[in-house]
């Protein structure tokens, strides 16, 4: 009898030290993973890309409420993981590359015939994730955000530079993507059919994990 109540208390024991070290090993899961929430934590170096959500476009309009300006169809994202830390907490990441298929963009401001390209400059940026999905893209010290967009008018070739100081988006695990709404651009240089300001809205998913071959990446 004294037998059996040793015994079962040590498997009480065992149950209860078990029982509390799971939340301790939850909680040492990184903000980025994949395989899922929670899932395998994404390692420093890897390298995430995504390019625009299927069906719909990156925009840059003269206003946030207008549908006046620029439009692509085709658009891509890569960065690197430079810090992934413990959840809750914020990982951040070096955008390396941010383009734009002049081929699938339009315009239709008056006066503009076509888009020749669209090139995002001063990179890298550096890319803040916090665990509740807010996301934060901010230039290099000294440096700004600037897209340069070359538009063929009757008038000729023109070039519009637009610049803002950051950029505010949102990470979704639904379809794990990354979401931008109305960024404000206000223009450094261009002629007067560059509009005043551009307001950028895009949506890039999946975002994945090019480095593990492609699996999607959450946020924690």
């Amino acid at each position: 009898m004294r037998t059996r109540t040793s015994l079962a208390l040590a498997a009480a024991v065992t149950a209860l030290t078990l029982s509390a070290a799971g939340p301790a090993s939850a909680a040492d899961g990184t903000v980025l993973t994949t395989g899922g929430a929670g899932g395998t934590a994404v390692a420093a170096g890897d390298v995430l890309s995504a390019s625009l959500a299927g069906g719909t476009n990156a925009t840059l309009y003269s206003s946030s409420t207008g549908t006046s300006g620029v439009s692509c169809s085709s658009s891509a994202f890569v960065a690197e993981v430079v810090d992934n830390p413990a959840a809750p907490g914020t990982a951040t990441e070096s955008v390396t590359s941010h383009t734009f298929a002049s081929a699938s963009c339009t315009s239709n401001v008056t006066g503009v015939l076509g888009v020749t390209g669209i090139t995002v400059d001063n990179l890298p940026y550096t890319t803040a994730v916090t665990s509740g999905g807010a996301l934060t893209i901010t230039p290099a010290n000294g440096s700004t955000i600037q897209t340069t967009v070359a538009l063929r008018t009757l008038l000729g070739s023109i070039t519009c530079v637009y610049r803002a100081p950051s950029l505010s988006g949102t990470a979704n695990n639904a379809d794990n993507s990354i979401s931008f709404t109305n960024q404000q651009f206000t223009k450094f240089s261009g002629s007067s059919l560059c509009f005043s300001n551009g307001y950028f809205t895009a949506k890039y998913a999946p975002v994945t994990d090019t480095t593990q071959a492609g699996p999607a990446v959450f946020v924690n």
